[in-house]
């Protein structure tokens, strides 16, 4: 099969998904993992950055690709019988424009893989959900739209002045179970919340020290912001 039909098998899918979501505002998804085949696995792939940094196992993009159907082949059959294990998260620390420094995930890129294989399921269901407004970590969303919008809102309404506010530490003090609580009334899926248990509490290796912290997610895959 090639790229173009493997890609059109796979938006066929998620448009059917999205059409649910958008038709039955109150429906609970229980069955996605299976649209997570081989195919739908090479389209993760495609759509998987290639030149971020290796996770723990040093296997970067282009060497898992010299053996991708094999490898892909063999991921499904990990995850279709429950025995996907998500290795830890390397932890890097990059510089902040007011001079600090944030903590960076680097999961392997397999798991890259799987995570965006779920996070395109896990869109066509809640893209619904979102006001038009919010532009936050939404793929075909970009913080210029979120500019512009404000921009022509302060214009229009005659708005003189703007409150900026953040969170904190927002991404690194998540609960997990409120998380999976929140996902479950929309998605209760038990393959998807399985996988999405594992990547919380899969760990995160610092230099030569592992640890698994019991909240917050690791910022820097695919399946949390920023998006890789």
């Amino acid at each position: 099969m090639g790229e173009a039909s493997n890609s059109q098998t796979v938006s066929t899918k998620l448009r059917w998904i999205a059409e649910q979501a958008i038709r039955y505002p109150e429906m609970v998804f229980t069955t996605l993992a299976h649209h997570v085949d081989v195919e739908f696995l090479r389209e993760a792939y495609r759509l998987t950055r290639k030149d971020a940094a290796p996770g723990i196992d040093r296997v970067t993009a282009e060497e898992y690709a010299s053996n991708l159907e094999e490898n892909l082949r063999e991921l499904h059959t990990r995850l279709k019988g429950g025995r996907y294990h998500a290795p830890p998260v390397n932890r890097v620390w990059i510089p902040k424009d007011d001079g600090g420094e944030r903590p960076l995930g680097l999961p392997t890129f397999e798991d890259k893989v799987v995570q965006r294989a779920v996070a395109m399921l896990l869109e066509a269901v809640y893209e619904s959900d979102f006001f038009a407004f919010s532009h936050g970590f939404r793929r075909g969303h970009s913080q210029h739209q979120a500019l512009s919008e404000l921009q022509q809102k302060c214009v229009k309404g005659n708005i003189g002045w703007i409150v900026d506010a953040d969170v904190k530490g927002y991404f690194d003090n998540i609960d997990h179970g409120r998380l999976l609580e929140i996902i479950r009334r929309r998605v209760n899926d038990g393959g998807i919340i399985r996988l999405i248990g594992k990547w919380l509490n899969a760990g995160v290796i610092e230099g030569e020290t592992l640890t698994y912290p019991e909240k917050g997610t690791p910022q820097g895959g695919v399946i949390t912001p920023p998006t890789q």
